[in-house]
Protein backbone atom coordinates (compact mmCIF):
# COMPACT_ATOMS: atom_id res chain seq x y z
CA UNK A 1 0.00 0.00 0.00
CA UNK A 2 3.02 2.18 0.46
CA UNK A 3 3.19 3.15 -3.13
CA UNK A 4 -0.45 3.52 -3.76
CA UNK A 5 -0.33 6.22 -1.25
CA UNK A 6 1.96 8.27 -2.92
CA UNK A 7 0.01 7.96 -6.25
CA UNK A 8 -2.41 10.56 -5.00
CA UNK A 9 -0.48 12.04 -2.18
CA UNK A 10 -2.64 10.38 0.17
CA UNK A 11 -1.76 12.87 3.21
CA UNK A 12 -4.28 12.23 5.54
CA UNK A 13 -5.72 15.96 6.11
CA UNK A 14 -9.06 17.64 5.09
CA UNK A 15 -9.60 19.14 2.01
CA UNK A 16 -10.48 22.44 2.53
CA UNK A 17 -11.19 24.26 -0.80
CA UNK A 18 -8.57 22.48 -2.61
CA UNK A 19 -5.83 22.78 0.10
CA UNK A 20 -4.56 19.89 2.31
CA UNK A 21 -1.20 21.80 3.06
CA UNK A 22 -2.19 25.17 4.38
CA UNK A 23 -0.77 25.87 7.57
CA UNK A 24 -3.09 25.00 10.89
CA UNK A 25 -3.05 25.95 14.01
CA UNK A 26 -4.63 22.68 15.70
CA UNK A 27 -4.69 19.17 14.46
CA UNK A 28 -7.40 17.16 14.90
CA UNK A 29 -7.88 13.58 16.55
CA UNK A 30 -5.56 10.77 14.49
CA UNK A 31 -7.17 7.79 13.24
CA UNK A 32 -6.40 5.06 10.57
CA UNK A 33 -8.48 2.97 7.94
CA UNK A 34 -8.42 -0.82 8.52
CA UNK A 35 -8.62 -4.22 6.66
CA UNK A 36 -11.39 -6.13 7.59
CA UNK A 37 -10.14 -9.29 6.65
CA UNK A 38 -7.39 -9.48 9.15
CA UNK A 39 -8.62 -6.32 11.30
CA UNK A 40 -5.13 -4.87 10.68
CA UNK A 41 -4.55 -0.90 10.53
CA UNK A 42 -3.78 0.72 6.61
CA UNK A 43 -1.25 3.34 6.87
CA UNK A 44 -1.59 6.25 6.46
CA UNK A 45 -2.54 8.01 9.79
CA UNK A 46 -5.41 10.50 8.96
CA UNK A 47 -6.62 13.70 10.93
CA UNK A 48 -10.13 14.25 12.00
CA UNK A 49 -10.89 18.44 11.08
CA UNK A 50 -11.21 20.68 13.95
CA UNK A 51 -13.59 23.07 14.72
CA UNK A 52 -11.79 26.04 12.39
CA UNK A 53 -11.66 23.54 9.80
CA UNK A 54 -15.12 22.93 9.31
CA UNK A 55 -16.11 26.60 9.22
CA UNK A 56 -13.27 27.98 7.15
CA UNK A 57 -14.83 25.15 4.44
CA UNK A 58 -18.37 26.46 4.50
CA UNK A 59 -17.10 29.70 4.51
CA UNK A 60 -15.30 29.17 1.30
CA UNK A 61 -18.30 27.29 0.03
CA UNK A 62 -20.23 30.61 1.23
CA UNK A 63 -18.04 32.33 -0.72
CA UNK A 64 -18.08 30.07 -3.74
CA UNK A 65 -21.97 29.76 -3.71
CA UNK A 66 -23.06 32.82 -5.99
CA UNK A 67 -20.75 32.07 -8.79
CA UNK A 68 -21.05 28.53 -8.91
CA UNK A 69 -24.84 28.93 -8.78
CA UNK A 70 -24.62 30.97 -11.40
CA UNK A 71 -22.63 28.99 -13.78
CA UNK A 72 -24.49 27.89 -17.10
CA UNK A 73 -25.76 24.31 -17.85
CA UNK A 74 -23.00 23.67 -20.19
CA UNK A 75 -20.06 24.72 -17.43
CA UNK A 76 -21.36 22.70 -15.05
CA UNK A 77 -21.95 19.58 -16.94
CA UNK A 78 -18.84 20.36 -18.35
CA UNK A 79 -17.21 20.29 -14.53
CA UNK A 80 -19.00 17.26 -13.79
CA UNK A 81 -17.15 15.53 -16.90
CA UNK A 82 -14.23 16.55 -15.76
CA UNK A 83 -14.81 14.73 -12.52
CA UNK A 84 -16.09 11.64 -14.27
CA UNK A 85 -12.85 11.34 -16.46
CA UNK A 86 -10.72 11.69 -13.64
CA UNK A 87 -12.46 8.79 -11.74
CA UNK A 88 -12.23 6.51 -14.86
CA UNK A 89 -8.28 8.03 -15.15
CA UNK A 90 -7.27 6.76 -11.74
CA UNK A 91 -9.66 3.77 -11.29
CA UNK A 92 -7.07 1.32 -10.58
CA UNK A 93 -6.00 3.07 -7.65
CA UNK A 94 -9.19 3.90 -6.53
CA UNK A 95 -9.75 0.16 -6.88
CA UNK A 96 -6.61 -1.03 -4.87
CA UNK A 97 -7.60 1.18 -1.69
CA UNK A 98 -11.02 0.41 -1.73
CA UNK A 99 -10.25 -2.78 -1.57
CA UNK A 100 -7.82 -2.75 0.98
CA UNK A 101 -10.07 -0.73 3.15
CA UNK A 102 -13.73 -2.59 2.72
CA UNK A 103 -12.42 -6.14 1.42
CA UNK A 104 -14.82 -5.74 -1.45
CA UNK A 105 -14.04 -7.94 -4.25
CA UNK A 106 -12.18 -6.06 -7.44
CA UNK A 107 -14.58 -6.43 -9.90
CA UNK A 108 -17.76 -5.26 -7.35
CA UNK A 109 -15.29 -2.07 -7.14
CA UNK A 110 -14.21 -2.23 -10.98
CA UNK A 111 -18.55 -1.91 -11.62
CA UNK A 112 -18.54 0.56 -8.78
CA UNK A 113 -15.99 2.79 -10.62
CA UNK A 114 -18.02 2.91 -14.15
CA UNK A 115 -21.13 3.33 -12.25
CA UNK A 116 -19.99 6.05 -10.13
CA UNK A 117 -18.22 8.51 -13.14
CA UNK A 118 -21.68 7.09 -15.29
CA UNK A 119 -23.63 8.86 -12.95
CA UNK A 120 -21.58 11.93 -13.09
CA UNK A 121 -22.14 11.96 -17.01
CA UNK A 122 -25.41 11.47 -16.29
CA UNK A 123 -26.06 15.11 -14.69
CA UNK A 124 -23.91 16.34 -16.96
CA UNK A 125 -26.49 15.64 -19.55
CA UNK A 126 -29.31 16.62 -17.56
CA UNK A 127 -27.88 20.07 -16.94
CA UNK A 128 -26.18 20.48 -20.39
CA UNK A 129 -30.06 19.91 -21.43
CA UNK A 130 -31.49 22.20 -19.13
CA UNK A 131 -35.08 21.72 -18.76
CA UNK A 132 -34.57 20.44 -15.06
CA UNK A 133 -35.34 24.04 -13.78
CA UNK A 134 -38.83 23.54 -14.55
CA UNK A 135 -38.98 26.72 -15.99
CA UNK A 136 -42.76 28.76 -16.06
CA UNK A 137 -44.26 31.90 -17.80
CA UNK A 138 -47.44 33.51 -16.94
CA UNK A 139 -47.09 36.58 -18.87
CA UNK A 140 -48.94 39.67 -17.86
CA UNK A 141 -52.59 41.49 -18.53
CA UNK A 142 -52.52 44.70 -17.70
CA UNK A 143 -55.74 45.23 -19.35
CA UNK A 144 -57.36 42.74 -16.82
CA UNK A 145 -59.31 44.03 -13.78
CA UNK A 146 -57.57 43.94 -11.79
CA UNK A 147 -54.08 43.76 -13.42
CA UNK A 148 -52.23 40.11 -13.92
CA UNK A 149 -48.65 41.07 -13.44
CA UNK A 150 -46.20 38.91 -15.15
CA UNK A 151 -44.60 36.14 -13.44
CA UNK A 152 -42.25 33.71 -13.96
CA UNK A 153 -40.09 30.80 -11.66
CA UNK A 154 -37.85 28.31 -12.14
CA UNK A 155 -35.61 26.27 -9.41
CA UNK A 156 -32.49 27.79 -8.16
CA UNK A 157 -29.82 26.15 -5.85
CA UNK A 158 -29.87 25.76 -2.22
CA UNK A 159 -26.08 27.05 -1.34
CA UNK A 160 -23.74 25.21 0.82
CA UNK A 161 -24.92 21.37 0.95
CA UNK A 162 -23.39 18.85 3.31
CA UNK A 163 -22.87 15.41 2.12
CA UNK A 164 -21.99 12.34 3.95
CA UNK A 165 -20.25 8.85 2.86
CA UNK A 166 -21.78 5.81 2.86
CA UNK A 167 -19.77 2.30 4.27
CA UNK A 168 -21.26 -0.14 2.33
CA UNK A 169 -20.90 2.14 -1.18
CA UNK A 170 -16.86 3.78 -1.15
CA UNK A 171 -17.60 5.29 -4.53
CA UNK A 172 -20.58 5.66 -5.81
CA UNK A 173 -22.77 6.78 -2.51
CA UNK A 174 -19.31 8.27 -1.12
CA UNK A 175 -17.11 11.20 -2.00
CA UNK A 176 -18.38 11.48 -5.84
CA UNK A 177 -21.48 9.71 -5.52
CA UNK A 178 -25.23 10.14 -6.17
CA UNK A 179 -25.47 12.91 -3.36
CA UNK A 180 -22.70 14.76 -4.63
CA UNK A 181 -23.28 14.43 -8.18
CA UNK A 182 -26.78 15.56 -7.92
CA UNK A 183 -26.12 18.90 -5.52
CA UNK A 184 -23.11 20.15 -7.65
CA UNK A 185 -25.07 19.72 -10.80
CA UNK A 186 -27.78 21.69 -9.25
CA UNK A 187 -25.18 24.44 -8.60
CA UNK A 188 -24.62 23.98 -5.31
CA UNK A 189 -21.11 23.98 -3.58
CA UNK A 190 -20.54 20.86 -1.72
CA UNK A 191 -18.83 19.37 1.65
CA UNK A 192 -18.38 16.03 2.10
CA UNK A 193 -17.58 14.27 5.60
CA UNK A 194 -15.83 11.57 4.51
CA UNK A 195 -16.84 7.80 5.99
CA UNK A 196 -13.62 6.76 8.30
CA UNK A 197 -13.95 3.32 7.08
CA UNK A 198 -12.73 4.32 3.33
CA UNK A 199 -10.39 7.28 4.58
CA UNK A 200 -7.58 6.80 1.20
CA UNK A 201 -10.01 6.32 -1.17
CA UNK A 202 -12.06 9.47 -0.01
CA UNK A 203 -8.75 11.28 0.00
CA UNK A 204 -7.91 10.49 -3.77
CA UNK A 205 -11.68 10.56 -4.83
CA UNK A 206 -11.61 14.33 -3.30
CA UNK A 207 -8.06 15.22 -4.94
CA UNK A 208 -9.89 14.37 -8.11
CA UNK A 209 -12.76 17.07 -7.86
CA UNK A 210 -10.47 19.18 -6.51
CA UNK A 211 -8.49 18.86 -9.47
CA UNK A 212 -11.26 19.25 -11.53
CA UNK A 213 -12.40 22.70 -9.64
CA UNK A 214 -9.36 24.10 -10.62
CA UNK A 215 -9.04 22.73 -14.39
CA UNK A 216 -12.87 24.33 -15.20
CA UNK A 217 -11.54 28.12 -13.16
CA UNK A 218 -13.82 27.64 -10.71
CA UNK A 219 -14.49 28.88 -7.11
CA UNK A 220 -12.09 26.58 -5.04
CA UNK A 221 -14.62 26.41 -2.10
CA UNK A 222 -17.04 24.65 -4.44
CA UNK A 223 -15.37 21.62 -3.21
CA UNK A 224 -14.63 20.61 0.50
CA UNK A 225 -13.59 17.13 2.11
CA UNK A 226 -13.43 16.61 5.50
CA UNK A 227 -12.34 13.52 7.79
CA UNK A 228 -13.53 12.40 11.05
CA UNK A 229 -13.35 9.16 13.01
CA UNK A 230 -16.23 10.12 15.00
CA UNK A 231 -19.81 11.93 14.89
CA UNK A 232 -18.20 15.69 15.70
CA UNK A 233 -17.44 16.84 12.54
CA UNK A 234 -20.91 15.50 10.68
CA UNK A 235 -22.76 17.02 13.66
CA UNK A 236 -21.23 20.79 13.52
CA UNK A 237 -21.40 20.71 9.56
CA UNK A 238 -25.36 20.21 9.73
CA UNK A 239 -25.33 22.61 12.63
CA UNK A 240 -23.50 25.42 10.67
CA UNK A 241 -25.89 28.12 10.13
CA UNK A 242 -24.63 28.26 6.44
CA UNK A 243 -25.30 25.00 5.66
CA UNK A 244 -28.65 24.30 3.67
CA UNK A 245 -29.33 20.94 3.33
CA UNK A 246 -27.68 17.62 3.72
CA UNK A 247 -27.41 14.39 2.27
CA UNK A 248 -26.56 11.36 4.10
CA UNK A 249 -26.46 6.99 3.68
CA UNK A 250 -26.50 4.82 6.16
CA UNK A 251 -28.59 3.34 9.57
CA UNK A 252 -31.89 4.87 10.71
CA UNK A 253 -29.72 5.63 14.04
CA UNK A 254 -27.56 7.84 12.29
CA UNK A 255 -29.93 9.56 10.15
CA UNK A 256 -32.58 10.59 12.85
CA UNK A 257 -29.54 11.72 14.80
CA UNK A 258 -28.88 14.05 11.35
CA UNK A 259 -32.64 14.66 11.60
CA UNK A 260 -33.27 16.11 14.75
CA UNK A 261 -30.16 18.32 14.65
CA UNK A 262 -31.51 19.83 11.78
CA UNK A 263 -34.68 20.39 12.90
CA UNK A 264 -33.35 22.05 16.14
CA UNK A 265 -31.57 24.28 14.41
CA UNK A 266 -32.27 28.18 14.40
CA UNK A 267 -33.22 27.80 10.55
CA UNK A 268 -34.39 24.17 9.89
CA UNK A 269 -33.02 22.56 6.67
CA UNK A 270 -34.08 19.51 5.07
CA UNK A 271 -32.00 16.19 5.61
CA UNK A 272 -32.51 13.96 2.51
CA UNK A 273 -31.56 10.61 4.58
CA UNK A 274 -31.42 7.15 3.36
CA UNK A 275 -31.41 5.17 6.48
CA UNK A 276 -32.67 1.59 6.57
CA UNK A 277 -34.78 -0.93 4.78
CA UNK A 278 -35.34 -4.85 4.75
CA UNK A 279 -36.81 -4.70 1.46
CA UNK A 280 -39.77 -7.26 1.66
CA UNK A 281 -40.58 -10.02 -1.09
CA UNK A 282 -43.61 -11.57 -1.57
CA UNK A 283 -43.52 -14.94 -4.07
CA UNK A 284 -46.78 -15.68 -4.48
CA UNK A 285 -48.35 -19.66 -5.36
CA UNK A 286 -47.88 -20.20 -9.42
CA UNK A 287 -44.13 -18.56 -9.45
CA UNK A 288 -43.53 -21.12 -6.62
CA UNK A 289 -44.85 -23.62 -9.27
CA UNK A 290 -43.08 -22.97 -11.94
CA UNK A 291 -39.45 -22.29 -10.39
CA UNK A 292 -39.11 -23.03 -6.61
CA UNK A 293 -35.65 -24.07 -7.07
CA UNK A 294 -34.85 -21.22 -9.15
CA UNK A 295 -36.44 -18.62 -7.08
CA UNK A 296 -34.20 -19.89 -4.03
CA UNK A 297 -30.95 -19.76 -5.92
CA UNK A 298 -31.94 -15.92 -6.58
CA UNK A 299 -32.97 -14.75 -3.28
CA UNK A 300 -29.97 -16.95 -1.71
CA UNK A 301 -27.46 -14.74 -4.41
CA UNK A 302 -29.18 -11.53 -3.79
CA UNK A 303 -29.12 -11.51 -0.18
CA UNK A 304 -25.43 -12.73 0.35
CA UNK A 305 -24.47 -10.19 -2.26
CA UNK A 306 -21.67 -8.05 -1.01
CA UNK A 307 -22.10 -9.85 2.12
CA UNK A 308 -25.58 -8.53 2.57
CA UNK A 309 -24.93 -5.03 2.82
CA UNK A 310 -26.86 -3.56 0.00
CA UNK A 311 -29.47 -0.99 0.95
CA UNK A 312 -31.50 -3.02 -1.28
CA UNK A 313 -30.72 -6.72 0.46
CA UNK A 314 -33.92 -8.72 0.90
CA UNK A 315 -33.93 -9.34 4.35
CA UNK A 316 -38.00 -10.23 4.60
CA UNK A 317 -39.04 -12.74 2.56
CA UNK A 318 -43.42 -13.57 2.01
CA UNK A 319 -44.21 -17.27 0.50
CA UNK A 320 -47.13 -19.26 1.25
CA UNK A 321 -44.63 -22.72 1.26
CA UNK A 322 -44.55 -25.39 3.84
CA UNK A 323 -41.26 -26.53 5.98
CA UNK A 324 -40.36 -29.26 3.59
CA UNK A 325 -41.20 -27.43 -0.29
CA UNK A 326 -38.56 -27.71 -2.97
CA UNK A 327 -37.73 -23.62 -2.35
CA UNK A 328 -37.31 -23.97 1.27
CA UNK A 329 -35.01 -27.12 1.08
CA UNK A 330 -33.07 -25.53 -1.81
CA UNK A 331 -32.27 -22.19 0.34
CA UNK A 332 -31.29 -24.05 3.27
CA UNK A 333 -28.84 -26.30 0.87
CA UNK A 334 -27.82 -22.82 -0.57
CA UNK A 335 -27.33 -21.14 3.10
CA UNK A 336 -25.73 -24.70 4.12
CA UNK A 337 -22.84 -24.33 1.75
CA UNK A 338 -22.52 -20.85 1.64
CA UNK A 339 -18.98 -19.23 2.76
CA UNK A 340 -17.92 -16.92 5.63
CA UNK A 341 -18.31 -13.36 4.51
CA UNK A 342 -15.77 -9.64 5.98
CA UNK A 343 -17.77 -6.70 6.72
CA UNK A 344 -17.05 -3.08 6.16
CA UNK A 345 -16.73 -2.54 9.89
CA UNK A 346 -16.09 -3.92 13.26
CA UNK A 347 -19.27 -1.79 14.60
CA UNK A 348 -21.28 -3.63 11.36
CA UNK A 349 -19.64 -6.81 12.56
CA UNK A 350 -20.90 -6.61 16.05
CA UNK A 351 -24.50 -5.09 15.25
CA UNK A 352 -24.58 -8.71 13.08
CA UNK A 353 -23.33 -10.75 15.53
CA UNK A 354 -25.96 -9.23 17.95
CA UNK A 355 -29.02 -9.67 15.72
CA UNK A 356 -28.05 -12.85 14.86
CA UNK A 357 -27.55 -14.15 18.17
CA UNK A 358 -31.05 -12.79 19.44
CA UNK A 359 -32.70 -14.09 16.45
CA UNK A 360 -30.82 -17.67 17.25
CA UNK A 361 -34.28 -19.53 18.09
CA UNK A 362 -35.76 -18.80 14.28
CA UNK A 363 -31.88 -20.31 12.42
CA UNK A 364 -32.82 -23.15 10.33
CA UNK A 365 -29.85 -23.07 8.40
CA UNK A 366 -26.16 -21.11 8.35
CA UNK A 367 -22.89 -20.99 6.24
CA UNK A 368 -19.33 -21.40 6.98
CA UNK A 369 -17.98 -19.95 10.07
CA UNK A 370 -15.78 -16.93 10.14
CA UNK A 371 -12.21 -17.21 10.88
CA UNK A 372 -10.58 -13.69 11.10
CA UNK A 373 -10.88 -10.17 10.66
CA UNK A 374 -14.57 -8.84 10.95
CA UNK A 375 -16.57 -12.06 9.52
CA UNK A 376 -19.88 -13.26 9.23
CA UNK A 377 -21.54 -16.06 8.71
CA UNK A 378 -24.72 -16.74 6.61
CA UNK A 379 -27.96 -17.25 8.29
CA UNK A 380 -31.50 -18.03 6.73
CA UNK A 381 -34.20 -17.24 9.56
CA UNK A 382 -37.86 -18.99 9.79
CA UNK A 383 -40.73 -17.89 10.96
CA UNK A 384 -44.52 -17.82 10.49
CA UNK A 385 -46.95 -15.37 10.41
CA UNK A 386 -48.06 -15.69 14.19
CA UNK A 387 -44.57 -15.50 14.74
CA UNK A 388 -44.11 -12.61 13.16
CA UNK A 389 -46.80 -10.76 14.91
CA UNK A 390 -45.73 -11.76 17.92
CA UNK A 391 -42.13 -10.73 17.37
CA UNK A 392 -42.57 -7.68 14.94
CA UNK A 393 -39.01 -6.50 15.89
CA UNK A 394 -38.09 -9.30 13.65
CA UNK A 395 -39.19 -7.08 10.70
CA UNK A 396 -36.53 -4.69 11.49
CA UNK A 397 -33.21 -4.43 9.15
CA UNK A 398 -30.18 -7.32 9.62
CA UNK A 399 -27.36 -5.69 8.07
CA UNK A 400 -25.53 -8.44 6.93
CA UNK A 401 -25.74 -11.99 5.34
CA UNK A 402 -29.22 -13.36 6.16
CA UNK A 403 -33.19 -12.77 5.49
CA UNK A 404 -35.86 -13.86 7.02
CA UNK A 405 -38.16 -16.30 5.52
CA UNK A 406 -42.03 -16.06 6.86
CA UNK A 407 -44.41 -18.82 5.69
CA UNK A 408 -48.09 -17.90 5.41
CA UNK A 409 -50.96 -19.93 5.25
CA UNK A 410 -52.41 -17.99 2.12
CA UNK A 411 -53.45 -15.11 0.76
CA UNK A 412 -54.86 -13.71 3.74
CA UNK A 413 -52.06 -13.70 5.27
CA UNK A 414 -49.65 -12.08 2.78
CA UNK A 415 -52.19 -8.94 2.55
CA UNK A 416 -52.25 -8.68 6.35
CA UNK A 417 -48.48 -8.93 6.03
CA UNK A 418 -48.01 -6.33 3.18
CA UNK A 419 -50.58 -4.05 5.25
CA UNK A 420 -48.08 -4.15 8.58
CA UNK A 421 -45.05 -2.98 6.81
CA UNK A 422 -43.32 0.14 7.24
CA UNK A 423 -41.48 2.28 4.65
CA UNK A 424 -39.09 0.30 2.52
CA UNK A 425 -36.70 0.86 -0.79
CA UNK A 426 -38.22 -1.65 -2.73
CA UNK A 427 -41.04 -4.65 -2.62
CA UNK A 428 -40.83 -7.17 -4.94
CA UNK A 429 -43.16 -9.66 -6.33
CA UNK A 430 -42.04 -12.89 -8.13
CA UNK A 431 -45.23 -14.46 -9.50
CA UNK A 432 -46.89 -14.77 -13.06
CA UNK A 433 -49.30 -12.80 -14.45
CA UNK A 434 -52.19 -14.81 -13.19
CA UNK A 435 -50.90 -14.00 -10.01
CA UNK A 436 -50.89 -10.39 -10.43
CA UNK A 437 -54.38 -10.74 -11.47
CA UNK A 438 -54.93 -12.57 -8.75
CA UNK A 439 -53.04 -10.24 -5.93
CA UNK A 440 -54.16 -7.08 -7.27
CA UNK A 441 -55.15 -5.66 -4.14
CA UNK A 442 -51.17 -6.41 -2.88
CA UNK A 443 -50.12 -4.18 -5.70
CA UNK A 444 -52.12 -1.66 -4.51
CA UNK A 445 -50.97 -2.29 -0.86
CA UNK A 446 -47.05 -2.07 -2.11
CA UNK A 447 -47.70 1.04 -3.84
CA UNK A 448 -48.02 3.17 -0.44
CA UNK A 449 -45.24 1.33 1.35
CA UNK A 450 -42.24 1.68 -1.15
CA UNK A 451 -40.47 3.65 -3.73
CA UNK A 452 -39.99 1.25 -6.25
CA UNK A 453 -42.15 -1.91 -6.82
CA UNK A 454 -40.24 -4.67 -8.93
CA UNK A 455 -41.58 -7.71 -10.10
CA UNK A 456 -39.99 -10.68 -10.76
CA UNK A 457 -36.04 -9.77 -10.35
CA UNK A 458 -34.44 -9.09 -7.02
CA UNK A 459 -34.02 -5.60 -5.76
CA UNK A 460 -30.10 -5.95 -5.78
CA UNK A 461 -28.80 -3.26 -8.04
CA UNK A 462 -30.02 0.02 -8.55
CA UNK A 463 -30.12 1.50 -12.25
CA UNK A 464 -29.18 4.87 -12.67
CA UNK A 465 -31.63 6.45 -14.84
CA UNK A 466 -34.03 9.49 -15.37
CA UNK A 467 -37.25 6.96 -14.14
CA UNK A 468 -35.24 5.53 -11.04
CA UNK A 469 -36.90 6.22 -7.21
CA UNK A 470 -34.48 5.01 -5.17
CA UNK A 471 -36.31 6.37 -2.05
CA UNK A 472 -39.20 5.65 0.19
CA UNK A 473 -41.86 6.09 2.77
CA UNK A 474 -39.77 6.63 6.60
CA UNK A 475 -38.24 4.76 8.03
CA UNK A 476 -36.81 4.01 4.62
CA UNK A 477 -35.94 7.83 3.81
CA UNK A 478 -36.78 10.86 5.74
CA UNK A 479 -38.61 12.16 2.57
CA UNK A 480 -40.13 9.57 0.71
CA UNK A 481 -40.92 12.65 -1.60
CA UNK A 482 -37.94 12.11 -2.86
CA UNK A 483 -35.07 9.88 -4.30
CA UNK A 484 -31.30 9.89 -3.82
CA UNK A 485 -30.63 7.72 -7.34
CA UNK A 486 -31.46 8.91 -11.02
CA UNK A 487 -32.21 12.48 -12.47
CA UNK A 488 -34.97 13.39 -10.09
CA UNK A 489 -32.62 13.34 -7.39
CA UNK A 490 -31.18 16.91 -8.24
CA UNK A 491 -34.75 18.63 -7.50
CA UNK A 492 -33.34 17.58 -3.59
CA UNK A 493 -31.02 20.34 -3.78
CA UNK A 494 -33.09 23.28 -5.31
CA UNK A 495 -36.49 25.31 -4.95
CA UNK A 496 -38.37 27.68 -7.13
CA UNK A 497 -38.20 31.46 -7.04
CA UNK A 498 -40.48 33.54 -8.83
CA UNK A 499 -39.80 36.60 -11.00
CA UNK A 500 -42.02 39.37 -11.02
CA UNK A 501 -42.35 42.23 -12.58
CA UNK A 502 -38.77 42.02 -13.80
CA UNK A 503 -37.17 43.20 -17.67
CA UNK A 504 -36.31 40.96 -19.93
CA UNK A 505 -32.86 42.39 -19.74
CA UNK A 506 -32.97 41.52 -15.73
CA UNK A 507 -34.36 37.39 -16.20
CA UNK A 508 -32.62 34.43 -15.76
CA UNK A 509 -31.68 33.12 -19.22
CA UNK A 510 -34.21 30.10 -18.47
CA UNK A 511 -37.32 32.60 -18.21
CA UNK A 512 -36.43 34.98 -21.12
CA UNK A 513 -39.03 35.38 -24.33
CA UNK A 514 -37.07 33.98 -26.65
CA UNK A 515 -36.09 30.99 -24.83
CA UNK A 516 -32.54 30.98 -25.85
CA UNK A 517 -31.55 27.96 -24.05
CA UNK A 518 -34.29 26.22 -25.93
CA UNK A 519 -35.80 24.41 -23.30
CA UNK A 520 -38.89 22.61 -22.66
CA UNK A 521 -40.60 25.20 -20.37
CA UNK A 522 -44.47 25.80 -19.44
CA UNK A 523 -46.19 29.36 -21.04
CA UNK A 524 -49.24 30.35 -19.82
CA UNK A 525 -50.34 26.95 -18.91
CA UNK A 526 -48.76 25.05 -22.09
CA UNK A 527 -45.88 22.93 -22.53
CA UNK A 528 -43.69 23.88 -25.36
CA UNK A 529 -45.35 27.27 -25.25
CA UNK A 530 -43.67 30.16 -26.74
CA UNK A 531 -43.96 34.16 -27.01
CA UNK A 532 -46.70 33.65 -29.68
CA UNK A 533 -48.80 32.18 -27.85
CA UNK A 534 -49.38 35.13 -24.96
CA UNK A 535 -52.29 35.11 -22.74
CA UNK A 536 -55.03 37.47 -24.27
CA UNK A 537 -57.54 36.30 -21.77
CA UNK A 538 -59.26 39.44 -19.61
CA UNK A 539 -61.75 39.94 -16.70
CA UNK A 540 -61.85 38.80 -13.61
CA UNK A 541 -60.61 35.40 -12.52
Amino acid sequence: MTGLNTLFEVQGRSLIAGQTDAPRAQVGRAFHGFNPVEGSVLPPIFYSATAQEVDAAVQAAVSAAPEYGALSGQARGQFLRRIADGLDAAAGCLIEHAHAETALPRPRLTGEVARTSGQLRHFAGVVEEGSWVMARIDTGNPDRTPPKPDVRSMLRPLGPVAVFGASNFPLAFSVCGGDTASALAAGNPVIVKAHPAHPATSEVAGRIVADAVQACGLPTGVFSLLFDEGHAVGSALVMHPEICAVGFTGSLRGGKALMDLAAKRPRPIPVYAEMGSVNPVFILPGALAERAEQLATGLHGSFTLGGGQFCTKPGLVFAPVGVSSPFVERLRQLTDAGPAFSLLTSGIAAVYERSVAARAHLQTAAGAEASAGWGARTVLLETTFAGLDAEPHLAEEVFGPTTLLVHLEGKPEMIQAARALEGHLTATILGTEADLAEYRDLLRVLESKVGRLIFNAFPTGVEVCHAMVHGGPFPATSDGRSTSVGSQAIFRFARPVAYQGLPQSALPEALKDENPLGLLRMWNGAWNGDASQTETRTGKP
